[in-house]
């Protein structure tokens, strides 16, 4: 999907005096389960194409906003830290009122500031690793994120994102998980990040992943056909919500 295309959709979608755009938040109360480099994969395939970004770093790590200080980081991205459990929302929504798409990378816990951010976002993308520990992590975010539809009373778009797949086949532990999700009727992404060397590298050299060197950098190309892919269905997923959201 063409970000320009889907972006004037959801701008035609949404009411001006409202959020204008979207917010998608990266949750996962288990840490390492690679919620910081989707989050931060998103970000630089949507800064790629010129989109305007604001990355709310509510991660205690800090990785992006480490990201940020390094060379490379295009104006057209703009990283807030140190938010607070009591300003979350305050800054989600000043956020949402001047750029075209925010992410947030939320601590790796079920806390206050986590459920505030989730009851402010369009979409929930929960990164999983092909385990049972990432997937009951992935389990207590969308009985979290459940109980905060209850609270908003609205439907918070979600699934579940598979990461440090292995490109070269899928594991039993992960074909299990997968099993156990659609069972669930828990929503997938069809796409899965997979392990590569450049989403552990773009921490390193800064800049976004197109600008990796790459006499230096493994797989570059499959590295960014993967991330564009992961891109295009979050973009399908908010146009969906968007065209939802209208027919409501």
């Amino acid at each position: 999907m063409r970000l320009r295309s889907a972006s004037r959709h959801v701008l035609k979608q949404r009411p001006r005096k409202e959020r204008s755009l979207p917010v998608i938040a990266f949750a996962n109360p288990k840490g390492g389960a690679g919620k910081t480099t989707a989050a931060l994969l998103l970000a630089s395939e949507l800064a790629a194409r010129n989109a305007q970004v604001i990355i709310i770093d509510a991660d205690p790590e800090r990785w992006i906003s480490q990201w940020g200080i390094l060379p490379g980081k295009p104006d057209n991205v703009e990283i807030i830290g140190d938010v607070t459990e009591d300003g979350i929302v305050d800054v989600i929504e000043e956020a949402a009122a001047r750029t075209q798409f925010v992410i947030i990378d939320l601590e790796g816990t079920a806390s206050l500031m986590v459920a505030n951010a989730i009851g402010m976002s369009d979409l929930v993308v929960i990164p999983t690793q092909g385990g049972s520990m990432d997937a009951k992590g992935a389990a207590k975010m969308i009985r979290l994120i459940h109980n905060q539809e209850r609270m908003v009373r609205r439907p918070i778009p979600h699934g579940v994102l598979m990461t440090r797949t292995s490109a070269a086949f899928a594991s039993r532990a992960l074909k299990n998980v997968r099993t156990q999700l659609n069972k669930a009727g828990i929503a997938v992404f069809t796409t899965s990040i997979v392990e590569r060397a450049a989403y552990r590298d773009i921490f390193d050299y800064g800049g976004l992943l197109r600008d990796l060197p790459p006499g230096q950098v493994s797989n570059l190309e499959n590295a960014g056909k993967n991330a564009g892919a992961f891109m295009a269905e979050i973009l399908t997923k908010l146009k969906d919500r968007m065209e939802t959201q209208g027919a409501a």
